[in-house]
């Protein structure tokens, strides 16, 4: 009888597991995604901040007939995405941007509306990049949770590994990121309009690479990466795991546990999503001599602001001399041991002659 009954829950359970580990799908239908309602919806996302831009408006002037003309070509299968517009910036270092038309940024904002909700579902927690409710600031805030458990609250020794990926929006696999998106994508024609925007960047290496000037480049590096968390999660079974974009930390009592994931964790990324860990931004450190990670020096007790990121605060508080930008800066600074950096921001106020 006891044999039969656990040869019943046996059956039960392993029922139950392939029921958790299918993978939910994304239900919404391609017609759903591109009705007029979705597209003005993202119109109005994406004109927040840019009414004064020529392009903009230009589309602006005749809005509906515009709207009406991607809309047809979509419903009719003849969309076809345009070129881009690159340019340079420097935040912190320089960075190419590759800016779409306007008609190609209203629907990647109207895809954006519909499938961030379901895919953060799908999310670890401790992924913190463009993600509504999360940031930089949360995840410093989880980093130091995490390094009170390990340490015991401060008494015994917390070791950090850091690392981040190399060049990873530009060495990111168009082909397995359409694999993974239509393992969730239960409407095929779907998927083909993600392909569509996903192979519109051509970044001179043959379906690799995203634009970082898209919207839509937030979510499926996230979708990604994602990949990695659930193996680094759910595999390697690591709980004080926190990632921001290709910057990820993970925290130990134990320096040789760290030593031994690094080539196990290089070798899922490489052989599974085709990315290389920068081999000189890896970093095993005591939380004591300070974790530089998302532009602060993080301390057991502390912390303190990077210096390329003091300096890079700085120029930018000379170049944009109003209360805005003071306030925003001064709001940054609240986040930790930066008396020294508040002097110096509010005497180039007081000696600048800054706009009200």
């Amino acid at each position: 009888m006891r044999f039969w009954f656990f040869l019943k829950l046996a059956i039960v359970w392993g029922g139950i597991r392939s029921i958790i580990s299918m993978k939910i799908k994304f239900s919404h239908e391609f017609e759903e995604l591109v009705d007029m309602e979705n597209l003005i919806d993202g119109w109005q996302e994406f004109l927040k901040g840019k009414k004064n831009k020529k392009d903009v408006q230009e589309f602006q002037f005749h809005l509906m007939d515009n709207i009406l003309s991607l809309h047809r070509d979509l419903i009719n299968g003849n969309y076809k995405h345009g070129g881009y517009e690159c340019f340079k910036i420097n935040d912190p270092k320089p960075r190419d941007i590759h800016k779409a038309l306007v008609s190609d940024r209203l629907l990647h904002h109207a895809v954006y509306l519909k499938l961030y909700p379901f895919f953060d579902k799908t999310f670890i927690e401790d992924s913190f990049s463009c993600r509504i409710g999360k940031g930089s600031h949360k995840a410093i805030n989880r980093f130091r949770e995490f390094s009170y458990i390990v340490s015991k609250n401060h008494t015994k020794i917390c070791w950090t590994l850091k690392c981040d990926i190399k060049k990873f929006f530009a060495s990111i696999n168009q082909t397995i990121l359409i694999k993974i998106l239509d393992e969730r994508i239960s409407d095929k024609k779907i998927v083909g309009l993600l392909k569509e925007i996903i192979g519109s960047f051509n970044s001179g290496r043959k379906e690799i690479g995203l634009p970082l000037g898209n919207l839509t480049s937030q979510l499926f590096s996230n979708v990604y990466m994602n990949e990695f968390d659930q193996f680094v999660k759910h595999k390697l079974k690591i709980r004080h795991y926190i990632r921001y974009a290709d910057d990820f930390v993970i925290l130990s009592e134990d320096k040789n546990y760290l030593k031994k994931i690094i080539p196990v964790i290089g070798d899922f990324l490489q052989n599974n999503l085709s990315l290389t860990l920068h081999p000189d931004k890896i970093y095993i450190k005591t939380l004591y001599s300070g974790v530089d990670f998302l532009g602060w020096f993080n301390f057991p007790h502390h912390k303190t602001l990077r210096n390329k990121t003091k300096n890079r605060m700085l120029a930018k508080i000379k170049e944009n001399k109003n209360l805005k930008t003071l306030s925003s800066y001064i709001g940054l600074l609240k986040h930790g041991s930066t008396q020294k950096v508040k002097d110096k921001v509010l005497k180039l106020y007081v000696s600048g002659g800054w706009e009200l």
